[in-house]
């Protein structure tokens, strides 16, 4: 165990020094180049001898229970300041050292079980990225149409670019398709820097792909432009459905994650595939927009995700996306949002009228959610053929993501516990040239709906 830790610290410029009681185990350490000392570390001889005052790490690692705990006496009688790990026997021993002062007591079969348990984790990963490399292969060679959800985001677009990726390595063509709008400032500096290639739904028909799949989005003509009785061949997301609703030859529906762009890096990680600076920068962005910087529905593996990409990233790139412009639209509506908007105790309804970038939503929800007393904010504007809400909340009592759902439909609300969205299709009043009256009413039914469901009634501020 010893020899280990040393080969782990050799490549970290550390200064060591081995004390072993077993004559040839010395001379072949020394064969190895190490420093070494002979001697009893249960003996205060032993430990006084060594260069105490520069001393800072001590690892106490045989396999004599006893002696570990005498070394640890000795070690905290001459410098107490030592930071000190030892290797415990058994339970027993382990306590016993921890009552002695010990900074980190490792019992080596647990140890070795958490590892074991790891493995079956990313056993778990590993199969799945098998599964969804099957499934492409089957394609054999024929197009693939990977549909993002409506307006898509950094999320969608990064884990639709990875799954292009990883068709392109088993000779599988794809197209990337969306439909709606890129509005957000952020995501337009997104697609332009790392020059993303996606195409408008409207360019294509979908007869012309053999096959399809949907990312961040799980049922054809659920927030996407996919007829509803289309066969689909994959699904991959992260937002809360009903999983047997869902068909496809390969599922991957994981709502504990906090991006569907940490699906794909684990993909691309467990399948041993090289990719670009450009999309590991991409990924990157998507998981850290979507938990909104680690800090709403990141998990271990959103983490874990993140340390595999941020070596890759063009930090450049990186920082040029998170510093754009704000577009005078997007300022006008988060003025709109704090002019009128409506406060029942710690709710706060905002109608900024008509709008053309959407993503300005959002940004007004996060906004608002600072203003003192307010922990659930809901943001909705018009499009031509749309109502589009935004919800936020911080209070732990709220799920935003089931009162749109509630609100408004399954088909057309849903999300996070902290962070949801509606669409809305205005159906035949969509041609009203009458903006101002249709604002009225969809101000009207946009409130009711979610005060009914909130179990409230409108009030003024």
């Amino acid at each position: 165990m010893g020899i280990a830790v040393a080969k782990e610290l050799d490549d970290q410029d550390i200064s060591l020094i081995f004390i072993e009681k077993d004559a040839s185990k010395v001379e072949t350490l020394k064969e190895q180049g190490y420093d070494v000392e002979i001697g009893d570390i249960s003996e205060f001889e032993t430990i006084n001898a060594l260069d105490m005052p520069s001393l800072e790490v001590a690892f106490i690692l045989s396999s004599d229970g006893k002696a570990n705990l005498k070394a640890l006496a000795h070690i905290k009688n001459i410098k107490p300041d030592v930071y000190t790990v030892s290797r415990a026997i058994d339970q027993n021993n382990k306590d016993k050292l921890e009552a002695a002062g010990v900074d980190s007591a490792i019992l080596p079969a647990r140890a070795a079980a958490n590892v074991i348990v790891q493995s079956v984790k990313r056993a778990a990963s590993l199969k799945k990225a098998r599964e969804l490399k099957r499934c492409i292969e089957k394609m054999n060679g024929k197009k693939l149409a990977i549909v993002m959800h409506n307006n898509p985001d950094p999320d969608a677009m990064s884990g639709a670019m990875a799954l292009s990726e990883i068709a392109k390595t088993v000779g599988v063509e794809s197209e990337i398709l969306y439909h709606g709008k890129i509005g957000h400032q952020e995501n337009k500096a997104f697609v332009n820097l790392l020059d993303i290639d996606i195409e408008r739904m409207e360019k294509y028909d979908l007869s012309e792909f053999s096959n399809i799949a949907l990312f961040e989005c799980a049922i054809p003509g659920m927030n996407n432009l996919v007829p509803s009785d289309t066969i689909i061949n994959i699904v991959i997301d992260h937002h809360p459905i009903n999983i047997s609703e869902v068909k496809a030859d390969f599922i991957d529906i994981q709502p504990d994650i906090g991006a569907s762009a940490t699906i794909m890096a684990m993909y691309l990680k467990e399948l041993h595939i090289n990719f670009s600076s450009e999309l590991a920068t991409a990924l990157l962005y998507g998981i850290r927009v979507d938990t909104h910087e680690f800090k709403k529905n990141a998990t271990q593996s959103d983490l874990e995700a993140a340390a595999f990409l941020y070596p890759l990233v063009d930090h450049d790139i990186l920082s040029q996306i998170e510093t754009p412009s704000m577009s005078t639209e997007t300022l006008d509506i988060m003025g709109y949002a704090i002019q009128n908007r409506q406060v029942t105790g710690s709710y706060l309804i905002s109608n900024v009228g008509l709008i053309r970038d959407r993503d300005a939503l959002p940004q007004a929800a996060d906004y608002l959610l600072n203003l003192e007393g307010v922990t659930t904010t809901i943001i909705y504007g018009l499009t031509e053929n749309s109502i589009h809400v935004s919800g936020r909340s911080k209070d732990v009592r709220v799920n935003i993501g089931e009162i749109m759902r509630e609100a408004f439909g399954e088909e057309h609300g849903g999300g996070h516990s902290t962070s949801a969205g509606a669409q809305i299709p205005l159906g035949v009043f969509s041609g009203t040239k009458d903006k101002q009256t249709l604002m009225k009413l969809a101000e009207e039914a946009v409130v009711k709906m979610l005060f009914d469901v909130m179990g409230m009634e409108e009030k003024e501020e």
